[in-house]
């Protein structure tokens, strides 16, 4: 097993224990994906769009570049042992916005920790794994100090700024929105939406739509 000094080096490289150098979804030798073709090819015009959606969530991957992610994931699972999904909620909190980092993504980074020795993971409820820091995950740590707390106030300022370009009165009317739609979408049986009224709401939303354009 390599030396933990060797684990985070510069700019948060990680290695893998075979030497292969190891890109930010898991993979050996891959970097991060990229998503879309940024804002502007949407249907909607420039900014706009699922273009200018996939952009967005592409810039907050970057973030996370040259083993980010990787750092991230260990200081959370220090602060407490943590079930995968308990991970990729805090990533998503600290980020802000509606972003959360996917599970084809988080997992196999949980896994590399484990391979490496800075975390051991352990059956618990419901068969699924919790990630404990090791005494190595915790000397790779203290060796990062200083990147990771340049990641966090990088990840703060960010979610800051996506605060002030989503305005609450806007995230609450559309969570109100998205809410009442799941409800009448959840019907089965006798409470399933009919064709009728599958028509109205389709009308509905187009309305809604145009006008929000339009405003």
């Amino acid at each position: 097993m390599p030396h933990p000094h060797h684990h985070f080096q510069h700019h948060h490289h990680l290695h893998s224990p075979r030497g292969r150098h190891m890109g930010e979804e898991g993979g050996p030798g891959r970097g991060p994906r990229h998503h879309g073709d940024g804002p502007g090819h949407g249907p909607h015009g420039h900014g706009h769009g699922p273009d200018a959606a996939r952009h967005l969530a592409h810039k907050r991957e970057r973030m996370f570049e040259a083993g980010g992610l990787k750092l991230l994931a260990l200081h959370l699972i220090g602060q407490q042992p943590s079930h995968g999904y308990d991970v990729i909620r805090a990533v998503g909190e600290l980020v802000g916005g509606d972003y959360q980092p996917s599970p084809g993504t988080i997992y196999p980074t949980l896994s590399y920790l484990v391979d490496m020795g800075h975390a051991t993971a352990s059956e618990s409820e419901g068969g699924r794994k919790r990630y404990t820091i090791t005494a190595e995950g915790e000397q790779a740590l203290a060796e990062q100090a200083d990147a990771l707390q340049l990641l966090l106030t990088r990840l703060a300022r960010g979610k800051d700024r996506d605060a002030r370009q989503r305005p609450p009165q806007l995230v609450r009317a559309i969570e109100n929105f998205k809410m009442a739609l799941r409800l009448k979408m959840a019907g089965d049986g006798e409470t399933a939406l009919s064709a009728e009224q599958i028509d109205k709401i389709a009308a509905l939303l187009d309305e809604v739509a145009l006008k929000i354009e339009k405003a």
